[in-house]
């Protein structure tokens, strides 16, 4: 039931009434809680329609403008329209919906369809009955089957020689396809064991394991810097007299710590892809390390800066010693910190030349083809950039390692603007006697502030003979 607004039949008043819409009967309520009808209409072949407002006095102007009307026509003789007007455009929207389709005819058109639909679903209902009913009847036979076939298996069958003799050839023929089966599958394993694919593969395993054991060299190499030289110099940096300062430390070392967690990682992670041999995936390791490697580039441009460092810092005697110290423990194996913080120097250049070596035995048509070409064109380009840093480093290191042979040292060497020009043997003669077959190394620079020290190597600068000064060990 609906709230409504009615015109009077003199078309001077509208009266509030309650309407209810039941199939193609309209009822009308003097109130909502009216309990019978006041009246009906018959909407069988009426026609509603929205109709325009009246032109409203002035003075209720502003409140008809608001009313929404729509008119019901009947086609009985005699019968006035009926002009209906609500408060809302949606709910005029519904009447006027409501009341058009209100026709009997609607309604046997609606029934008819059901009946058609209720008709086949009977005849779908039916159909499923007899197929229900036909499938028990082949589960019921096919139980029966069942029981006739286990009472024959259950049925004893007394041995014949026919049957032995069955057996002996079923015996001797499935060894007959076990052998042809066998010599098959070895004689294909032999071919693929012999083909270039199979070689190439084995070549890859072989440079797969050696670059594991090359970075579990270099991990150990970094994990000796760190712990043999950096942090005891933290710590000798930190006493009352100490024979180094922190920032020293810093610029020697730089990131190599920091270096040193990296390839722990990336070893870690090489170590794993081993573990699941023989599917070795590679490349997506260096699509992990390749975005890190910034950091050698740091390393390098530093390098040069941390050797000058490390030899100012060496003219303290204390440090000097100190150093000698670390540099004898049993990890050094004799060997200095100069040549600790050459490895990472290195490092790139390795990576390079073992993925040359990959891609040279890897397949066109396989997975980690491209990545690992696209890593190793990354990796030349950063070896491209660090190569004229390394090359300027390279001479300082030299001239250190010649410095530290020299038993009482020699200054000379320390200065960074000495150039290494070449190293080799000559025999030497001291005046009034020979020393024989004895040899000297020589070492001769292109830049040289005070005579040659008594010592196996040193570098001068005034003229001499193509060879360069040289000294003999006393």
């Amino acid at each position: 039931m609906q709230k409504g607004i009615k015109r009077s039949a003199d078309n001077t008043k509208w009266h509030t009434k309650w309407f209810a819409l039941l199939q193609n009967m309209l009822f009308y309520f003097e109130t909502d809680s009216s309990s019978r009808p006041s009246g009906l209409y018959l909407l069988e072949g009426c026609v509603c329609d929205r109709a325009p407002s009246p032109k409203p006095p002035l003075s209720a102007k502003d409140s008809l403008e608001k009313q929404h009307y729509f008119t019901v026509n009947f086609n009985h003789e005699n019968q006035k329209s009926l002009e209906l007007r609500t408060e809302d455009a949606k709910d005029c929207d519904e009447w006027v919906a409501a009341i058009a389709h209100a026709s009997y005819r609607n309604l046997a058109t609606e029934h008819e369809a059901l009946m058609q639909k209720y008709l086949h679903l009977l005849q779908i209902v039916e159909t499923e009955k007899t197929v229900a009913k036909q499938l028990r009847q082949q589960i019921e036979d096919g139980e029966i089957e069942i029981e006739r076939l286990k009472a024959e298996v259950k049925r004893p069958v007394a041995p014949s020689d026919d049957d032995s003799d069955i057996k002996k050839i079923k015996k001797v023929q499935s060894f007959l396809r076990g052998w042809l089966c066998r010599r098959k599958w070895k004689t294909i394993i032999q071919d693929y064991i012999r083909s270039p694919h199979a070689d190439s593969m084995r070549k890859r395993n072989q440079v797969v394991f050696s670059m594991l054991e090359a970075e579990a060299e270099y991990v150990q190499q970094l994990h000796i810097l760190v712990n043999n030289f950096l942090r005891p110099l933290r710590m000798a940096a930190s006493s009352k007299k100490p024979p180094i300062t922190h920032d020293d430390v810093s610029s020697i070392f730089l990131n190599s710590e920091t270096i040193m967690f990296l390839h722990q990682i990336f070893y870690q992670g090489l170590k794993a892809r081993i573990s699941s041999w023989p599917t070795l995936v590679l490349a997506d390791l260096f699509d992990i390390l390749l975005p890190m490697l910034n950091i050698y580039q740091e390393f390098v441009r530093n390098h040069q800066y941390s050797l000058q460092i490390l030899a100012h810092c060496k003219q303290n005697r204390d440090f000097d010693k100190l150093l000698k110290h670390y540099e004898a423990k049993p990890d050094c194996e004799e060997r200095t910190l100069e040549t600790f913080l050459t490895y990472p120097m290195f490092q790139i250049p390795r990576y390079i030349l073992t993925l040359h070596e990959l891609l040279a035995h890897t397949p066109h048509e396989h997975v980690e083809r491209n990545s690992l070409d696209y890593a190793k064109s990354k990796l030349e380009e950063l070896s491209r950039i660090m190569h004229d840093e390394v090359s300027e480093t390279e001479n300082i290191r030299k001239n250190l390692a010649i410095e530290r042979m020299i038993i009482e040292g020699c200054e000379i060497l320390l200065d960074t603007s000495q150039t290494f020009v070449r190293q080799g043997l000559c025999r030497c003669r001291r005046k009034g006697r020979s020393l024989g077959a004895g040899w000297a190394p020589c070492r001769s620079g292109r830049r040289a502030s005070g005579s040659a020290s008594s010592s196996p190597s040193t570098s001068s600068s005034a003229p001499a003979a193509p060879g360069g000064s040289c000294t003999s060990p006393r």
